[in-house]
């Protein structure tokens, strides 16, 4: 039986996934994303010890309130990290007929064994992925998180081939990934995948930077404000532009 560590639950979350879903988020993340908003998820290793099993008896006591859609979905830090745990919560999650959704940003992702067979079983038991693309240019991608994007683009697309229900997240950030040339080729890149249900922009924002201060990190983005409403329309605009959702 493997365990996870856990940063922390969720009961009643409402925009992570389908309907209301209880949401477990993970510890551990290898990105270092200049706009994050819970450095506390860093650290590997960390944060309380569940089982599979734990987990899914606590969700279970909030089903009544899932209706059709509803059910359970893992987020983090970064969950893939713990893929070995996840392949056991979402299978167990499955035998007692729950709803399962990934949160990631697939950075971990690869097509070199063992870890592309593991990912491969864990598709199996994921009934929707919510994919983050945080940049769709490599090098501006290393700039914002200190790691490139080619194998996240690369899991985009073996998600698109294999018909994965994926909803795609991107996080507006004004002055960084706000720009109609830029929201246009992330547009480009989503209108070659076949399986996008959803496209969602998650504006940037501050209510994290306590956490930095507790944590004495000096916040990387001081400064920066949220975008404006005109702003978050006007790349909704870009990003649904030919695409038929």
């Amino acid at each position: 039986m493997t365990k996870a560590n856990v940063h922390s639950i969720e009961s009643f979350g409402s925009v992570d996934g389908p309907g209301v879903r209880f949401i477990i988020f993970l510890q551990g993340c290898p990105m270092r994303c200049l706009f994050c908003h819970n450095p506390d998820t860093w650290e590997l290793g960390k944060g309380q010890e569940w089982s599979a099993d734990e987990l899914l008896d606590k969700a279970e006591k909030y089903k009544s309130y899932w209706g059709e859609e509803g059910g359970i979905t893992v987020s983090g830090g970064e969950a893939l990290l713990q893929i070995d745990f996840l392949i056991e919560l979402f299978s167990k999650a499955k035998l007692r007929g729950i709803n399962t959704c990934l949160d990631t940003s697939a950075q971990p992702f690869t097509r070199k064994e063992p870890y592309f067979s593991k990912f491969e079983t864990l598709m199996k038991y994921t009934d929707t992925i919510l994919l983050d693309i945080k940049h769709i240019n490599d090098s501006e991608h290393r700039k914002l998180t200190h790691h490139g994007n080619s194998n996240i683009l690369d899991c985009a697309r073996y998600l698109s081939d294999t018909g994965k229900k994926v909803w795609i997240r991107h996080v507006l950030i004004p002055g960084i990934t706000d720009n109609e040339e830029y929201l246009t080729q992330l547009n480009a890149f989503i209108k070659t995948l076949k399986n996008v249900e959803r496209v969602e922009i998650l504006p940037y924002h501050t209510l994290g930077t306590f956490k930095y201060e507790k944590l004495n990190i000096e916040y990387p983005l001081k400064g920066v404000e949220p975008p404006s409403k005109d702003s978050i329309d006007n790349a909704t605009k870009i990003l649904m532009r030919g695409l038929q959702l």
